[in-house]
């Protein structure tokens, strides 16, 4: 009896999330975040949420590269979802929804893996 192999070529996360046409889970991550700053940026300003978002710690600096912020890491996803001036477009739920949804279906997120 012999055994017949088959050579077959294990496919890739990106040929697989291609195939799938399915943002993946990095991409989800960031659109709820965008979905979600723009809730709290809708809010009026003595909600809680919106005050720690914008609440300043004062506390010492570490040697190195600064850590990239959450706020920091909103803007260049919001830049890049709706380009200059996305922070006034979010006050306006409806087109926010709409550049939202955009954004996922054309996967504008979209960072392949290395």
């Amino acid at each position: 009896m012999t055994m017949k192999k088959e050579n077959r070529r294990i496919s890739t996360n990106n040929e697989t999330y291609a195939s799938v046409k399915k943002p993946t889970i990095t991409e989800t991550i960031r659109l709820n975040t965008l979905c979600w700053f723009g809730h709290v940026q809708r809010m009026e300003e003595n909600r809680i949420p919106k005050r720690v978002l914008y609440m300043n710690l004062r506390t010492t600096t570490l040697r190195g590269r600064p850590r990239k912020r959450w706020q920091d890491e909103v803007r260049e996803d919001g830049r890049i979802v709706s380009g200059k001036g996305w922070q006034g477009k979010v006050h306006n739920r409806e087109e926010w929804k709409k550049l939202l949804r955009m954004a996922r279906n054309r996967r504008i997120l979209h960072m392949p893996m290395e």
